[in-house]
């Protein structure tokens, strides 16, 4: 008779597949094994890593819309699957506690909270015995209020999850939003999630050896502060900035970018636009992100170390530098920085 362990092994495994067929047809010839994509990220892919060691989960790249929009008819993505991609977030593992962690709550939450719960899921076979029930989600962070980092809360709800006591980590401005907006109120009241305040520059522990700090940034704050967020583990940090307005003005609050990047190991940062000119009939010059090109061309100066742990990031839907073969992300790449892919993973 088949123990306990190896039926979970077995129907784990069928959920897996069918995630990754789904990931393939999505991503066509682009999608990579995770540990493969691992070691286009980091120096140690998740495979050669202990098992129970935290790791990092790339779950979506695309601006908050994803790619591709709706009403944009013309995209070729509504043809071609494999140039579809999810809204930019997030996922945290920490297998030697059970928990995960969501980066955004983004309108693409069902399938990425599939991916990130099937992650810990596995990671967790790998060392102990089937869990008695479903892995609880540990917890959310949100960096603003715009729909494509918090509108997916809305699955939370009695409409659809009818989850309880979820922590949601935000700013204070972004707390007293959903306190006092409907929809978002009721998942408060309802029990649905607790809300967690947290401060710039604070660290917040979610165990002995992860921590999460908020690092506050110049973007269009309409309804919230807008943070990024530095993830440390007990090896290696990562760096989340997916919406910033300006590197500029990020220097005018007497921050350099490239000091952060310094610091940690990989950095995931704003590439909504590759250039001016890529959305026809309109000037981008004051579009509230840094351009790509741009960004490169202020890090041209960095050493070759310092350009690889950059990961653009948060790509529009007109951005080419999401699609595997463009002149756009040849051009990143023979710069010496990277484009960050569905299904990365970062040991930390």
């Amino acid at each position: 008779m088949e123990t306990m362990r190896t039926l979970w092994r077995r129907r784990l495994g069928t959920a897996v597949l069918v995630s990754a067929l789904t990931l393939l047809v999505a991503l066509g010839s682009e999608w990579t094994h995770p540990s493969q994509a691992a070691q286009e990220v980091t120096s140690s892919s998740a495979v050669d890593l202990p098992p129970t060691t935290p790791f990092l989960m790339v779950l979506g790249v695309a601006q908050d819309a994803g790619i591709p929009q709706a009403g944009s008819h013309q995209h070729p993505a509504w043809r071609d699957p494999s140039q579809r991609r999810m809204a930019t977030s997030l996922g945290l593992v920490d297998p030697a506690t059970d928990s995960h962690w969501l980066f955004e709550a983004t309108p693409d939450f069902r399938q990425q909270y599939f991916t990130l719960h099937t992650a810990a899921l596995d990671a967790r076979l790998q060392t102990k015995d089937p869990p008695q029930n479903e892995l609880p989600l540990s917890g959310i962070f949100l960096t603003h209020a715009h729909i494509g980092h918090y509108a997916g809360l809305m699955f939370l709800g009695h409409e659809s999850m009818g989850a309880r006591d979820i922590a949601v980590h935000a700013m204070p401005n972004m707390l007293q939003y959903l306190k006092t907006n409907g929809p978002w109120d009721q998942l408060v009241r309802y029990g649905n999630i607790r809300l967690q305040a947290i401060d710039k520059n604070e660290p917040v522990a979610l165990n002995q050896r992860l921590q999460v700090t908020a690092l506050l940034v110049p973007h269009r704050q309409e309804y919230s502060e807008v943070v990024g967020y530095r993830i440390q583990g007990p090896q290696r940090s990562v760096l989340f900035i997916p919406d910033i307005d300006s590197w500029h003005e990020l220097d005018e609050l007497g921050v350099a970018i490239e000091d952060w990047i310094a610091a940690v190991d990989i950095a995931y940062l704003d590439g909504t636009f590759f250039a001016n000119g890529e959305i026809p009939g309109r000037d981008m010059s004051g579009f509230p992100h840094p351009f790509i090109s741009h960004s490169m061309q202020r890090f041209s100066t960095l050493p070759a170390a310092e350009k690889a742990k950059v990961h653009f990031i948060h790509f529009n839907h007109t951005n080419s530098a999401a699609r595997p073969g463009s002149p756009e992300q040849a051009s990143i790449e023979a710069a010496g920085f990277n484009v960050a892919r569905e299904g990365d993973r970062i040991g930390l």
